[in-house]
């Protein structure tokens, strides 16, 4: 039991840690508390918050989502200016330009090991000129970037070496129109030997473009390619190496889970409408888009499986 003058000792012990060290602990605080409520405890917390070292990790993914773009800017350049070099994980979301990818990159990018930035409106030009700045990524995921494509996959390929782990989901509202395209799995195919962990969820590969996959990443450990409709059953799905998972091309009750991965219970419901009301366009027809998956199963295909590494996919049937 600590007696009479326990509260000086105590500060005295917060004044005596490693500024460092205070940083990592206060960084496990959460966002908003980081934010508002450390600062005004000392001078001593104020200066350790405002340092890099609380800014290690950054996940405001959700909160993008739920934020204005203006805001999301803000945010996202004031946290990635306070982590500077120390910045190793950035999960953000709906980046509504090039510039703001460049800020991240000229900011953080040498330290970076894990990017996530997806529904973000970041183009190839832009990947293409910043890539060479990413050199330490291990994991990225660019899903729902639609002003991305097989250059930036290319240029981030021959410029990330260590990259083991690639997302590159697509959204399933208006797959029938989707043609066969091979372009972006050969440019992972033949930059991404190191890949561990790719999902391709909805993606417009065919059995050419799968087999390549196969051939070019021989480390791949699991695939998603659930939703890919332009592969067959029985096809380059099954034709796979030992110790490869795959999951997929069906999906069930696609539909259901795209609105419940997209939309959470404080996510803003007008946002599927534009400006003056109206429905978007990309949401018109959805009730015919939806009774066209009626029955739909899914199917797993498995070799040489390994509880140990299921990433939170369902079960096998």
């Amino acid at each position: 039991m600590v007696g009479e003058g326990s509260d000086d000792e105590a500060m005295r012990c917060w004044d005596d840690l490693v500024p460092d060290a205070l940083a990592v602990i206060l960084g496990k605080v959460g966002l908003e508390e980081k934010l508002s409520v450390v600062p005004r405890v000392c001078k001593l917390w104020r200066r350790a918050v405002a340092g890099p070292m609380c800014w290690q990790e950054v996940d405001i993914e959700e909160w993008c989502h739920r934020s204005h773009p203006e805001q999301v800017e803000r945010m996202v350049k004031m946290l990635v200016s306070r982590g500077g070099a120390a910045l190793c994980n950035l999960s953000v979301s709906r980046l509504q330009d090039d510039a703001i990818f460049a800020f991240i990159v000229q900011h953080g990018g040498g330290s970076l090991r894990t990017l996530k930035l997806p529904v973000s409106e970041v183009s190839d030009a832009v990947v293409e000129e910043m890539a060479s700045k990413l050199s330490s990524l291990t994991t990225l995921d660019i899903s729902y970037c639609s002003k991305m494509g097989c250059k930036a996959l290319e240029a981030i390929g021959r410029n990330c070496k260590s990259l083991v782990g690639l997302s590159r989901n697509m959204n399933p509202i208006g797959w029938e129109a989707h043609t066969g395209n091979d372009e972006e799995a050969m440019a992972i195919a033949t930059t991404m030997p190191r890949l561990k962990h790719l999902e391709m969820f909805y993606g417009q590969l065919t059995e050419t473009g799968l087999r390549a996959i196969y051939a070019g990443c021989q480390e791949l450990e699991h695939l998603d390619v659930r939703g890919c409709h332009n592969l067959r059953i029985g096809g380059a799905v099954t034709d796979r190496r030992p110790g490869l998972r795959v999951l997929g091309p069906l999906i069930p009750n696609c539909y259901d889970s795209y609105l419940e991965d997209d939309c959470s219970d404080d996510y803003d419901s007008s946002s599927i409408y534009s400006e003056d009301g109206e429905l978007d366009e990309e949401w018109d027809g959805v009730d015919e888009w939806d009774e066209g998956w009626d029955g739909v199963e899914m199917r797993v295909y498995l070799a040489a499986h390994n509880p140990d590494h299921d990433f939170g996919w369902p079960a096998s049937p």
